[in-house]
């Protein structure tokens, strides 16, 4: 497959919020932002154990979000603050849909709408 007919998407990510990017047209150069999510953490919990498991599934959850946004992705940039990134990339190589993907990543400080899509388009371009 050319370069030029890829999907490529990228997004910014820490543990709370997500700006995803992507093309409007596969013959676009420009990225825009597709959606924000957010994972506002769990609720405090006594039990330590439930408070853990509770924030596992809001951490899927907020995955699977960012994933819907994204469908049919060739190539993905994921950058962004602390560890998270990575444990999206390990999520989307074990989604069936996902597992084929070309996943890069990055550390980055947090940025506006307009900066992330500019950091992305010039990372593919």
């Amino acid at each position: 497959m050319s370069d030029k007919n890829r999907k490529e998407f990228g997004v910014w990510m820490d543990s709370h919020h997500a700006t995803i990017v992507g093309k409007k047209e596969l013959e676009d150069k420009e990225f825009i932002v597709i959606g924000h999510v957010s994972n506002s953490g769990p609720d405090h919990n006594s039990n330590e154990k439930t408070a853990n498991n509770h924030e596992i599934g809001l951490t899927q959850k907020f995955f699977k979000e960012i994933a819907a946004l994204m469908p049919n992705i060739d190539a993905i940039h994921i950058t962004g603050t602390g560890q998270v990134q990575e444990q999206f990339i390990k999520y989307l190589a074990g989604t069936a849909q996902y597992k084929n993907v070309e996943a890069t990543e990055s550390t980055s400080n947090k940025m506006s709408d307009e900066n992330v899509a500019t950091f992305i388009m010039n990372h593919f371009n």
